[in-house]
């Protein structure tokens, strides 16, 4: 069963880059009392995503921020490694956060993996986007197309703030 609107995220852990090295930071560290944009991927440097996704929330950041939202996260299946490369690559550090799912734990958790692996990728992360309110699901928008990022991109989210 895959989470709702009006659902508690769940416990789970998450990593990130840090000046210090690797971090492992708790979803309730990230989202405890902040209201935020998450969205999801299914891989760090893949087409769709980095040349329509991520750049949508690149580009409307101080839209979206000027909105109330506390900060704009990117989860994908990819090790903390990658997505720091995304991170630097995109010209998007210190701007979103990246975050790391690298085991799929969360993704599975959220109800929102799929198995690629015909296509030699693995288990993956549906592309989302939801909006986060004290750990609480308020909009969730989920890719029901392959290759877009139109329902879960930047654009749909600001018209939910």
């Amino acid at each position: 069963m895959s989470i709702a609107e009006g659902d508690k995220l769940p416990a789970a852990t998450l990593m990130e880059k840090t000046p210090d090295g690797p971090a492992k930071l708790s979803t309730d560290e990230l989202f405890a009392g902040k209201k935020v944009v998450l969205f999801a991927v299914p891989g760090a440097f893949t087409p769709t995503c980095s040349l329509n996704h991520l750049p949508g929330f690149l580009e409307n950041r101080d839209a979206i921020l000027s909105k109330g939202i506390d900060d704009i996260m990117v989860v994908s299946v990819n090790d903390w490694h990658v997505m720091n490369a995304w991170a630097d690559k995109t010209g998007g550090a210190g701007k979103i956060r990246f975050l790391a799912d690298f085991d799929a734990s969360y993704t599975k958790a959220l109800g929102l993996d799929m198995d690629l692996s015909a296509g030699g990728l693995g288990v993956r992360s549906k592309r989302y986007s939801m909006i986060v309110d004290d750990g609480v699901v308020k909009k969730l928008n989920v890719e029901e197309q392959p290759g877009q990022a139109v329902t879960s991109g930047a654009a749909a989210i600001l018209e939910q703030l």
